[in-house]
C-alpha cells in the first residue's frame, strides 16, 4: 500500500511539473523577444513628474533595445510631455528630459505613442501642438491592444 502512494505522488508531481514545462514552452514560442514573457509592452503615463515620466521612457527604451514592441499611451498631467512647449528639466544618466526621451523612442525604435482621446477635445491644444510622431489614442484600438495576451502593462 505505501509503495501504491508513493507512486501515486510521484505521478501527481511529475505531471504537475511536464504542465510547467509544456507552459513555459508555449511562452517561448509565442513571443520574439527570448525571454519567455509577453512580447508588447503598453507604457501608460498619468504623472506630470519630470523624473517618474523620465523613468518610463528609460524603462520603455529598455524593453524596445530587448526586441519588445513598445506602445505609449499619455494621459493626463502626463500630456504637457506630448505637447511642443514641454520644458522638462534634463536627467542624468540619459542627458535629456522625457519628451526627448520619447522622440527618441519614436524614431530609433518607430514606438507608437498616442495622447488620450480625451485630452484634445477637453483642453486648449489642438492635434497640430503635439510633437512629431505623436498621435491621438481611439479607445477601440487601446481597447483592443489591451485585450491581447502578449501586451504587458507598465504605468507611471
Amino acid at each position: 500500500m505505501r509503495n501504491l502512494k508513493v507512486w501515486a505522488c510521484t505521478a501527481a508531481l511529475a505531471a504537475v511539473g511536464l504542465g510547467g514545462v509544456a507552459q513555459a514552452d508555449d511562452n517561448d514560442n509565442n513571443n520574439n523577444n527570448g525571454f519567455g514573457g509577453p512580447d508588447k509592452l503598453l507604457v501608460t503615463v498619468t504623472s506630470d513628474d519630470t523624473h517618474t515620466q523620465g523613468m518610463s521612457m528609460i524603462l520603455a527604451t529598455q524593453a524596445a533595445e530587448r526586441g519588445q514592441e513598445v506602445r505609449v499611451l499619455i494621459c493626463g498631467k502626463g500630456t504637457e510631455m506630448a505637447v511642443g512647449r514641454y520644458r522638462g528639466e534634463s536627467l542624468e544618466p540619459a542627458g535629456a528630459n522625457p519628451q526627448q526621451m520619447l522622440k527618441q523612442l519614436i524614431e530609433e525604435y518607430d514606438v507608437t505613442a498616442e495622447v488620450c482621446g480625451v485630452f484634445l477635445p477637453n483642453t486648449r491644444y489642438k492635434e497640430e501642438n503635439l510633437i512629431d510622431g505623436v498621435g491621438v489614442a481611439s479607445p477601440e484600438d487601446i481597447g483592443e491592444y489591451m485585450a491581447d495576451p502578449k501586451v504587458r502593462f507598465f504605468t507611471h
